[in-house]
């Protein structure tokens, strides 16, 4: 596919995504996507006008020439969240391209992006996630790795933490803080507080580990002394939630989920939830409240049955 690009648009994208790394802070994952998704693009607008083009020609493709675009993506089967997806991921290309060029690129960057109804977060209510915290390391085949598991579900939901942020962390902090500094997704730091039960949870762990847990090394580990393998986590997950009952939907990421509802239901101050959780825009964060409002009208719901 990359063959239709010419050479001047594929050097004109490796600057761009050099650029959205250094200065916007991109992981490499989204890096990776911006990849896939622009090369898509150009690769489908060079064979739509029958051969390799330069950085004019794509800065005057047409609104016909997007319709095409779009409809051959929803073709292959592509969902409007991810055709929303490759679409953001176009425009931030051909708007920089233009800027850099000091031309224009209406088209592109006037193309509507297609309508999906965002996934509500999926929490766990309070006394569900009290109970996997209870019971999750309960058929671990070490103490020490039922400490471990404790541990790490404790930071997911008494801290808010991603799973690869709490598996991020060296033994520099295995003597718990009062307020942890986080870097989340796209090297964001954050400052996040640690509650007493985090804290105990992993210093029970730390006290049972068999392994050095040096400053800079992993402070979870796995069976044989090396970095904990999320699936590990996810696995244990699986088997609590099955013991007590739960949707499959009770993964180490809801736990997050429900740090952060439950913290909106008692209270709890949009904005704040926003830093503790990291994310970079609070419209991310407000799917906490329609959960809440949710939650609320399914109460209200069984409180006050329709006759």
């Amino acid at each position: 596919m990359s063959l239709a690009i010419s050479p001047a648009l594929r050097a004109a994208l490796a600057e761009w995504l050099t650029h959205r790394k250094a200065l916007a802070g991109a992981s490499d994952n989204t890096i990776k996507a911006y990849s896939a998704d622009v090369s898509a693009y150009l690769a489908f607008m060079a064979e739509h006008h029958g051969g390799s083009e330069g950085t004019a020609a794509v800065l005057a493709v047409g609104p016909g020439d997007m319709r095409a675009w779009m409809a051959q993506m929803r073709g292959r089967g592509l969902g409007p969240r991810s055709l929303a997806r490759a679409l953001s991921a176009v425009k931030g290309f051909t708007g920089w391209l233009a800027d850099r060029d000091g031309q224009e690129a209406t088209a592109a960057l006037s193309a509507r992006s297609p309508k999906y109804r965002r996934k509500l977060p999926r929490p766990l209510a309070e006394d569900a996630a009290r109970d996997v915290l209870d019971t999750i390391g309960d058929d671990a085949r070490e103490p020490w790795v039922a400490a471990r598991d404790t541990a790490v579900v404790t930071l997911l939901y008494g801290c808010g933490l991603r799973i690869s942020e709490a598996l991020g962390l060296t033994g520099a902090v295995a003597k718990m803080p009062q307020v942890l500094r986080i870097t989340g997704k796209g090297g964001k730091e954050r400052l996040v507080p640690v509650l007493p039960m985090a804290a105990e949870a992993v210093a029970d762990y730390t006290r049972q580990c068999p392994f050095d847990l040096g400053k800079t090394d992993p402070l979870f580990r796995g069976m044989r002394g090396g970095p904990l393998n999320p699936r590990l986590v996810s696995g244990a997950m699986v088997r609590a939630r099955t013991r007590l009952g739960l949707p499959a939907s009770a993964t180490p990421h809801a736990l997050r989920h429900s740090f952060a509802t439950h913290l909106l239901s008692a209270g709890g101050d949009l904005r704040a939830i926003q830093e503790l959780l990291g994310h970079s825009s609070l419209s991310t964060t407000q799917a906490y409240t329609a959960v809440d409002t949710a939650r609320l009208m399914d109460v209200y719901a069984k409180a006050h049955p329709r006759a």
